[in-house]
């Protein structure tokens, strides 16, 4: 496996350049075989047609990055087809663009839609082959983890649906003696370290990577903190400077100006669906089409935040706030389509353009809930030293029944390493869970809105 390994880049790229081949093949026939013949001046001559074909590639190339659509052995066969599709629909759109500006007319779009759908064809055999020789060349590894005090099954479950991936075949408390820790990790190709003390990670830390064992680590709040800090080399000895100050300036006015512009485009697009849905929810059961609820933005300031209501009214009459169950009683059925497609979230454009909200940041929550999670968790008041979003790290990687804790630690994530790049990717990677249900999972029937774990997560054990 450690052989393989090291030319795991080298096959991961050869894999991708056969499809990227296929598809800018597949792209310079048609061109060549129909569009650029029914140009009414003078035909693309060689060089003309080349550039073109090598543009058709680079954008492939960066939809294909931003969804995902190489990731084999990382996605199943059914992600990357999916990642594969959106790619190539936005691709071909793009370049649908580009060849009507050069004919100066709007050609013919059946061609184009039939090349979409050929190559979305090559997709789904170029998916489902690469993933079965990944999984021949690089079989799942076994592992072993290493857990400390706090409830680690989460990420176990969670590893443990990818069989083709992972396989956890033993754990080991941290409150082990170290040498027969040791002893246990050189008995897998992998470790898993889960909430372990800080002096004694460092010493597994260290134990791995002279051994060249793979280790995945649960990071504490502080890791990620240290994770988005800058290298500091004015001195020789070496420093990590964290700033600590959320976003700069310049950031905050870029975020801005793009959370204008986008949302307005979005509210004009979009409005005759929003009229449609309205529609939809008001014939249902004749109840109220916006939800409208007090959430926490920047710096805790109050404001009304607005959905489509996707649940019965008085969904919660008791008083109790709780998040959304699987096979939820609650939800009607036009609620139940609008949430797997994210589109309840759809008025929410409107609390963009006002200022309430951004594009992209941690998912604004209710004040009642924030104060019970700052309570055993005081590092959650940290989403709120930037302004609230549509969506985020923990929307984009999560799912609705994600724990707080690891919702926390993603939305930190993107605060420590945002730029506009960042947001870019993270907006695209939305528009992709649209189209995936897992996405939308719900919290177990009986399970409330407050995480199990009482004590605080970022502590370390002495």
């Amino acid at each position: 496996m450690k052989s393989k390994e090291q030319f795991k880049r080298i096959i991961m790229f050869t894999d991708s350049l056969v499809l990227i081949s296929a598809v800018t093949v597949m792209f310079a026939y048609l061109w060549n075989s129909y569009y650029n013949r029914e140009m009414e001046f003078k035909p693309f001559v060689l060089k003309g047609t080349l550039l073109l074909t090598v543009l058709y590639a680079v954008i492939f190339i960066l939809f294909s990055m931003a969804f995902g659509g190489f990731k084999v052995g990382y996605s199943y066969p059914s992600g990357l087809v999916g990642s594969q599709a959106i790619s190539l629909i936005s691709t071909n759109a793009v370049t649908y663009l580009q060849i009507s500006l050069i004919a100066r007319e709007l050609m013919p779009l059946v061609p184009l839609l039939l090349l979409t759908a050929a190559e979305i064809a090559v997709g789904v055999i170029w998916s489902i082959a690469s993933t079965f020789v990944y999984r021949k060349i690089f079989p799942a590894r076994k592992m072993v983890v290493v857990y400390g005090k706090r409830d680690s099954s989460d990420l176990v479950v969670k590893m443990s649906r990818r069989m083709d991936k992972y396989i956890i075949c033993s754990s080991i408390s941290c409150e082990e003696d170290i040498e027969d820790i040791k002893k246990k990790i050189l008995e897998y190709e992998a470790v898993i370290i889960c909430d372990v003390p800080l002096e004694k990670r460092a010493k597994l830390l260290k134990f791995a990577f002279e051994n060249s064992i793979r280790t995945y680590i649960s990071p504490k709040i502080s890791d990620i903190i240290v994770r988005g800090a800058d290298e500091f080399h004015m001195f020789d000895t070496p420093l990590l400077l964290a700033r600590n100050q959320g976003l700069s300036v310049e950031q905050l006015f870029i975020k801005r100006f793009f959370d204008i512009l986008l949302s307005a485009i979005g509210i004009i697009i979009s409005s005759p669906f929003m009229l449609i849905i309205a529609l939809l929810i008001k014939i249902y059961d004749g109840g109220p089409v916006f939800y409208c609820q007090n959430r926490y933005t920047k710096d805790r300031e109050v404001f009304r935040l607005i959905k489509f209501r996707s649940m019965v009214v008085d969904a919660e009459k008791d008083g109790v706030a709780r998040l959304a169950a699987d096979d939820d009683s609650r939800i009607t059925p036009v609620g139940k389509f609008l949430r797997s497609c994210r589109l309840d979230e759809l008025p929410q454009l409107f609390n963009i353009l006002v200022g309430s909200m951004s594009f992209v940041g941690p998912r604004p929550e209710r004040p009642e809930i924030a104060q019970q999670y700052e309570e055993i968790m005081p590092e959650f008041a940290y989403r709120l030293r930037v302004k609230a979003g549509l969506t985020g790290f923990a929307q984009v990687f999560g799912k609705y029944n994600t724990t707080p804790y690891d919702k926390l630690k993603l939305d930190l994530m993107y605060i420590e390493r945002h730029s506009f790049a960042l947001d870019l990717r993270i907006m695209l990677m939305t528009f992709k869970t649209m189209f995936v249900p897992d996405a939308t999972e719900g919290i177990k029937d009986g399970e409330t809105a407050m995480p199990r774990d009482t004590t605080d997560p970022d502590e370390d054990e002495k």
